[in-house]
């Protein structure tokens, strides 16, 4: 199965070119996993959305907002996107992500089209990169289905040295100074950036707690995982201890 269209746009978004995303996955023959990392605010979802909702008009004989496309057939699209409780049923946010994730895990078959945003991110960062490593690993050698899996978990990345059928991509940006600029454009590769304080200064946090997150984020080193999920380089001793001595932010001294 395969799925081209290039320059689509998101039909309810695309009079809004600031949040529209024109652009495919490039390559004459699309991956079976396209696995998407950018900055927050990029474009990620809008773009898997965009795909979800293409390939949806596409199978009801309507008009697909694309310079062109190919779109296969597909027996069911599978969603998993944005946050949501249910406090009636007693399920916490997490619980719905990973009922909804079970729910495709357990009936998507090769010819379903799948679209998965931010898997894992309800949960703890060590238990939600080994869901989200491990879903992607069944999706590629269990399920077989077509797959757009945008995430912030870039040691994701290393996956597509051992997996043959999935490639990495990202929402392009530019660094202006210490601000950043939305290309709105899909281009291969993996990022290991996701600009979270800039985002966070656009959207108008306070001075002070941006540079106090800029000195833990400093202090802070990400473990390497190997394509097996091995760890290739723990965090060394003398960062632990660095990070044990790092000044108080001036707020916590009030209940010291």
């Amino acid at each position: 199965m395969s799925a081209t269209a290039p320059d689509a746009s998101h039909p309810p978004a695309a009079a809004a070119p600031q949040v529209s995303e024109r652009s495919t996955v490039p390559g004459a023959e699309p991956p079976q996993i396209a696995l998407i990392t950018g900055p927050n605010m990029a474009g990620k979802s809008t773009y898997i959305r965009q795909a979800a909702l293409l390939t949806l008009l596409a199978h009801t004989g309507s008009f697909v907002p694309a310079a062109e496309a190919r779109i296969d057939l597909v027996d069911r699209i599978f969603t998993r996107i944005g946050a949501s409780d249910d406090l009636a049923r007693g399920q916490s946010t997490f619980m719905v992500e990973m009922t909804e994730t079970a729910n495709i895990l357990n009936n998507a078959t090769p010819r379903s089209f799948i679209v998965l945003d931010e898997i894992g991110r309800g949960t703890s960062t060590f238990d939600g990169l080994s869901l989200a490593w491990s879903i992607v690993e069944h999706l590629h050698n269990r399920v077989g289905a077509k797959t757009l899996f945008a995430t912030h978990y870039h040691e994701l990345t290393e996956l597509a040295a051992r997996m043959p059928r999935l490639k990495n991509y990202n929402v392009a940006v530019r660094e202006w100074h210490d601000s950043i600029v939305f290309l709105r454009k899909i281009v291969a590769g993996g990022t290991d950036k996701s600009y979270g304080i800039q985002v966070a200064r656009l959207a108008g946090v306070p001075k002070e707690v941006l540079e106090r997150a800029k000195q833990i984020l400093s202090n802070l080193e990400e473990s390497e995982l190997t394509p097996e999920g091995n760890v290739r380089a723990a965090r060394r001793q003398h960062d632990r201890d660095k990070l044990k001595t790092l000044e108080p932010s001036p707020q916590l001294d009030l209940f010291g």
